[in-house]
Order: structure tokens, then C-alpha cells, then sequence
């Protein structure tokens, strides 16, 4: 039986005090990624919502544990986290990765009772949507030059072999789980799901974020950004109102 209380102090990070009656928003990040990247994005939100960042094992303070390789896993373990921080009504965030977690966690929820008010999704074709990819099958070098093309970290850090090493090997097992990853083409959830996607990223085709419309059973919203795989860093403002504003729809819904 996992300890839910020692587990919510390992995975979450809050950054900003929240308003008194703020909704809250669980923030899911992308592979590779630690919940600081998303700093600026709770900066925006606060004191409307009540931001909670995900940390995974293996990177930053908890990188001497071991790293996750099964999106199942990682859901049951965020899951079970998110049961004792009930108190509030909660929307999902992720991106790219953390997209497919928030979906699954998603549906954890709802299976439990819990159900959130929404899903937000960036970065990440729908569930369902299937394509062949090896990039955790490659090696140090290759998985370098994915995220060189992604652009997902500053080009100065990918030259640094200390800070390389210290980043691979989460890189690598988050790779392997979300590569793996098949979601059945019926499963869906019941809250709203928006999807946000870069209208020139490579990991994600127009049609491929449209059809998140088929994995809800509620309300389903698409936007379109100018850019490529992490096009959120360019648009933090309009993220941060999007996502207030689909989390306030969704909460009036209810």
C-alpha cells in the first residue's frame, strides 16, 4: 500500500499560494521534464488557481530514484497522489507526455468518483492516434538530436556533458513509456477536453490533435498556435488565459 501523504510531498510543487477559493490545476509534464519548467505558467495563474506540478522520479530532487517506464504506472502513482488532494475541484494540464498522463489520470479519477472538471492537453496527438517511434531505443547521441529538433532545451545545456548525464537517463525511461503507450480507440472520459497544439510541430499533425474530440464524451475545444513542439514557451500569456478560462467554462458546468 503506497503512502499517499509521504507520496504527495515526493510528487507535487506548488509555487504560489492559492486564492481561498480558487479551483485547482494539476500540471503535467512533458518527457524529460521537471515541474520548475512550469514555474512561469503557475506565476500566471495565481491566485485564480490553485497550480500543483507534478515532479516525476529520476530528475532534479528526486533523481536518485529510480525512473518510470509504464504509462499505467505513472497514472496509478499520480492517481493515487491526487486522492488526497481532493479538497478542491480540479482540472488536468499536461503537455506532449504529460498529456497522455493527464488523460489517464483523467480516467482514474472519474473511475473512482473523483471525476476533474477538465482535461487540457498540449503538444500530444490524441490517445488513440498511433505512430512508430524509437527514439528510446537510440542512443545517448540520438536522443540528443530529437530534442535538438524539438527545441525543447536551451542548446547550451545540450553541449554539457555533466548535465547530459544527469538528464538522459530520465529522458530515456519517459521515452520508453509514452512509446509504448496504446490507448484503445473507445476510451474516453466525461469531462471537457482542450486541446492546444503548435500549428508546425513535428510530433503532431492538425488531424492527429483533432481527434482528441473522440476521447470525450462532453465538451471538446481545439487552438491552434504559431509554433513547433514546445510553442508554449512562446505563448505563455495566451496559456495561461486559455486554461483559466476552460477551467472557469467547465467549473459553471457542473
Amino acid at each position: 500500500m503506497v503512502d499517499i501523504t509521504v507520496d504527495s510531498e515526493l510528487w507535487l510543487r506548488r509555487f504560489h499560494a492559492p486564492g481561498r477559493d480558487s479551483h485547482r490545476l494539476v500540471v503535467l509534464p512533458h518527457a524529460g521534464g521537471s515541474a520548475s519548467f512550469f514555474r512561469p505558467l503557475a506565476a500566471a495563474l495565481a491566485p485564480e488557481l490553485d497550480v500543483l506540478t507534478v515532479q516525476y522520479p529520476g530528475r532534479q530532487d528526486r533523481r536518485s530514484e529510480k525512473s518510470i517506464e509504464d504509462i499505467g504506472e505513472y497514472a496509478d502513482r499520480i492517481h493515487e497522489v491526487l486522492l488526497a488532494e481532493a479538497d478542491r475541484p480540479t482540472a488536468l494540464y499536461g503537455h506532449s507526455m504529460g498529456a497522455i498522463l493527464a488523460f489517464e489520470v483523467a480516467c482514474r479519477l472519474e473511475a473512482s468518483g473523483h471525476a476533474p472538471l477538465a482535461v487540457i492537453a498540449s503538444g500530444r496527438r490524441a490517445p488513440a492516434t498511433h505512430r512508430e517511434e524509437n527514439v528510446h531505443q537510440r542512443d545517448n547521441q540520438g536522443i540528443v538530436t530529437e530534442l535538438r529538433r524539438l527545441s525543447g532545451t536551451h542548446t547550451e545545456l545540450l553541449g554539457d556533458d555533466e548535465i547530459l548525464q544527469m538528464i538522459l537517463p530520465a529522458l530515456r525511461s519517459d521515452y520508453t513509456a509514452v512509446e509504448r503507450y496504446i490507448c484503445p480507440a473507445e476510451r474516453t472520459v466525461n469531462c471537457p477536453i482542450l486541446a492546444l497544439t503548435g500549428d508546425q510541430d513535428p510530433r503532431t499533425s492538425l488531424d492527429e490533435a483533432k481527434a482528441w474530440d473522440r476521447h470525450t464524451t462532453g465538451r471538446f475545444e481545439l487552438e491552434v498556435l504559431s509554433g513547433g513542439h514546445f510553442f508554449i514557451v512562446d505563448h505563455q500569456r495566451r496559456l495561461a488565459e486559455r486554461i483559466a478560462e476552460f477551467v472557469s467554462g467547465a467549473a459553471s458546468e457542473r
